[in-house]
């Protein structure tokens, strides 16, 4: 097979994804050291911990977001018209977010962790002051202000290049079964991320100032159950989204290797326009064990949380395999990470839908069986596709050989996020509590395993981003 060329990656798309490359290395150094913490290997105090906790969590959250818009936009370009100046406002609001926010927490001390559940963040107990609080919540809300400003322009361009979203999300082959009415999933894709986020981003933004107005005039109230309901909708909402964008990835890029173009067929369009209807109504299994909440709220969560996790996962599972299967696919480090991340996103369900089983959540919900599945899920899964996009822009769109540090890097990448991932389920089954600085010692060992596995993701993980950044300035030039 031919090297294969592509569109370059424009300047805004290299400084995402070379952003989201270095942030995330960060995020999991921080992750580092509170399995290193947890493990009694190194000394944190507790408030220290907490506030790296809350960086930890909101940081994944923001930085993925990132880098699957940098996805989002260099392969949606390809289809319509987008403006990179709005693509650099996103990312200067998210910049300025970013500092209120580590300034909340490392000047200020605030620790609520990245969810800063009502009322929380205003009873503090003393660790942090209101200004912290909301320092934070100003952060949260710049961030999403650019986002909103960037999935603003993404339904423009979709309006402007097709009509209406009736049209770029396939709706129209489903009446006529004609291909030429058959979007490319990047745009199919790219519409139910931009009607769900724009969706999310609103709803958060409500939430963000009803809390930073109740910070300084104590007298308006929430009611702590509707703010829990607004909250877990935008955060639950946004961090589903970012594999939805980095999804693109895979088919753009595999169908390259394999010389398979990704198929549209009425399964695909209909798996994505359930999951636009189901991914806003299924954060309700993480409200399972509020016994306050409607019933009917309860049975939502409980059925969407089985159902949510099929439709556009199993279709491009079996497109994945079906495009795989005796196609002489060229394996190198980048289709290799593709298809590592449709396994970590396949297999991230699993404990994810046992959790989410009432029976079981009573239980597992407030253990390390929760971060089990959402690091295999985001670890093994969304991050495994950024890592890949990054090192395909950096060879310009090029196949390369798989060479032997290549391999020896991919294997030790996946068998170390395995690793760390399993020692979270093996915690969560041994019922160790979520979000607890200090364990007991009979928990130490699943720490301390965790946290030998954490330090080669981070080695393996390092190789492959800087080797990417060091391509990245001078790709795509002649």
């Amino acid at each position: 097979m031919n090297n294969l060329t592509t569109r370059p990656a424009s300047n805004v798309v290299k400084i995402y994804a070379g952003i989201a490359g270095i942030v995330l290395l960060l995020m999991m150094s921080l992750g580092i050291l509170m399995r290193l913490t947890q493990g009694q290997l190194i000394n944190i105090q507790p408030d220290i911990f907490y506030q790296i906790l809350t960086a930890h969590g909101i940081g994944m959250v923001a930085i993925a977001s990132l880098g699957g818009a940098a996805v989002m936009w260099h392969f949606l370009g390809n289809y319509v018209k987008l403006y990179d100046g709005v693509a650099f406002a996103n990312l200067a609001f998210f910049l300025l977010g970013v500092v209120f926010v580590l300034g909340s927490i490392f000047v200020g001390g605030f620790a609520a962790a990245w969810t800063f559940l009502y009322p929380l963040p205003s009873n503090s107990m003393g660790f942090w002051s209101n200004h912290a609080a909301a320092a934070y919540l100003i952060g949260v809300l710049l961030v999403g202000v650019g986002f909103l400003l960037f999935y603003l322009e993404t339904a423009r361009a979709l309006m402007k290049g097709y009509g209406s979203f009736f049209h770029a999300l396939g709706w129209r082959f489903l009446r006529t079964g004609d291909k030429a009415d058959a979007p490319p999933p990047a745009v199919i894709a790219s519409s139910v991320v931009t009607i769900i986020n724009i969706v999310s981003i609103l709803i958060g933004a409500c939430i963000l100032v009803m809390m930073l107005v109740n910070l300084y005039v104590p007298e308006f109230h929430i009611n702590p159950l509707l703010a829990k309901n607004l909250i877990y909708l935008f955060g639950h909402v946004l961090i589903n989204a970012t594999i939805y964008m980095a999804v693109i990835a895979v088919y753009e890029i595999l169908p390259q290797y394999t010389g398979r173009p990704w198929k549209i067929y009425k399964p695909f369009i209909w798996s994505w326009a359930l999951t636009c209807l189901m991914v806003l109504t299924v954060y309700p299994h993480h409200l399972l064990m509020d016994f306050a909440q409607p019933v009917w709220a309860h049975v939502l969560g409980q059925i969407v949380s089985y159902a949510s996790s099929l439709p556009v996962l199993a279709v491009t599972l079996v497109g994945t395999l079906a495009s795989i299967y005796r196609s002489k696919i060229k394996w190198d480090l980048t289709s290799s990470l593709l298809v590592l991340s449709i396994f970590g996103w396949s297999a991230g369900v699993i404990p994810a839908v046992i959790d989410g089983t009432i029976a079981v959540n009573k239980v597992m919900h407030n253990t390390l069986w929760v971060p089990g599945h959402f690091h295999l899920y985001l670890l093994v899964g969304c991050i495994s596709m950024i890592f890949a996009f990054i090192n395909w822009i950096s060879r310009n769109g090029q196949l390369t050989a798989f060479s032997k540090v290549d391999k020896n890097i991919f294997w030790l990448f996946t068998a170390s996020s395995m690793g760390f991932v399993m020692m979270f389920l093996a915690s969560g089954h041994a019922s160790v509590p979520r979000r607890w600085a200090a364990h007991y010692d009979e928990w130490i060992k699943y720490d301390q395993i965790a946290a030998f596995f954490a330090l080669f993701i981070l080695l393996s993980a390092a190789t492959i981003v800087m080797r990417a950044l060091i391509r990245l300035p001078t790709a795509g030039r002649d």
